[in-house]
């Protein structure tokens, strides 16, 4: 009787198991897995939305890699150049400034929320600030530069300003980032500064030699989403310039949205999100590999 309960209680126990899981197994199978199914077999079809995919196998990707797709290199380039100047840009900016809020200091708790506060902004309501900001005509931005006697700046409107202007706000909105390096910062044992101090070491030791190896790991996160993040960046070519000007800010998104949407071209649309994805997971896995050579896991082997 005893071994009938107990295989009855795991059996209930099992189900009941099933049953917490199966709302998220059902919202991963239909709006994960189905879509990406679905996108690979757009992909190598000639689809219009409206009629019926016509499969053409990869002439999609053909036409995209060697192909008349003039936009589709354009916006490779413009994406590619974000990505190298906004992935060290915020990286560098969310790590100093994690390293301020770590410090003992009057208000610290205002100043962290404060640096965080622009993520919680909706993206539609800051980008039109940053407009009416960055306006060449009557921009704040603009007149501080003509009290410091510097040139002014085209900003969005110019070929050569649009993709720094636009790192530069991706550098405000950085308040995520800055928490993780924080929570990293603040794992690291106070022991390590003691003893180096003891060992007659200065501020450049202590970050050089602890801080650095010690939140590491932390690094190695961010870089990966930065990665991520930078590769598929649309809002601010959408919201702000529309991909201009010259298609300077034309970035591979939002390329693929207007595939999708504008020109209704859904098959090349899907083959660029699959080009987009194998891109990412190759990183990925570049950036895994070489974290052996420089993140450090305490506790970990050698």
């Amino acid at each position: 009787m005893d071994h009938k309960k107990t295989m009855g209680k795991k059996k209930r126990d099992n189900l009941t198991g099933w049953a917490f899981a199966l709302p998220a197994m059902a919202g991963f199978l239909a709006l994960n897995l189905l879509p990406m199914i679905l996108s690979a077999y757009y992909s190598m079809s000639e689809y219009n939305i409206i009629g019926k995919p016509h499969w053409i196998g990869f002439a999609n990707y053909a036409t995209l890699l060697f192909g008349e797709n003039e936009t589709f290199w354009v916006s490779v380039r413009a994406t590619v150049l974000y990505a190298v100047m906004a992935v060290p840009a915020n990286l560098l900016f969310s790590f100093m400034i994690a390293m301020l809020l770590n410090r003992e200091m009057v208000g610290r708790a205002f100043f962290r929320s404060l640096f965080y506060l622009p993520c919680i902004v909706p993206a539609v309501a800051s980008s039109f600030v940053w407009l009416l900001l960055m306006n060449p005509d009557y921009g704040l931005f603009n007149e501080l530069l003509r009290l410091l006697h510097l040139p002014r700046s085209q900003f969005f409107w110019g070929a050569k300003s649009v993709l720094p202007s636009i790192v530069f706000i991706g550098i405000w909105n950085t308040g995520a980032t800055q928490v993780i390096f924080l929570a990293g910062l603040q794992n690291i044992p106070r022991v390590y500064y003691e003893a180096l101090e003891i060992d007659g070491g200065n501020a450049w030791h202590k970050f050089w030699s602890v801080t650095v190896p010690m939140v590491s790991s932390t690094l190695f996160f961010n870089l990966v989403m930065g990665i991520i993040s930078a590769l598929q960046v649309f809002s601010q070519a959408y919201i702000l310039t529309e991909g201009g000007p010259n298609n300077r800010s034309l970035f591979y998104v939002y390329n693929l949205w207007r595939q999708a949407f504008k020109y209704m071209d859904m098959g090349k649309a899907s083959a660029m999100a699959w080009l987009l994805f194998f891109v990412v997971m190759i990183l990925t896995v570049v950036v895994f590999k070489t974290s052996d050579k420089w993140v450090y896991y305490e506790g970990g082997e050698e």
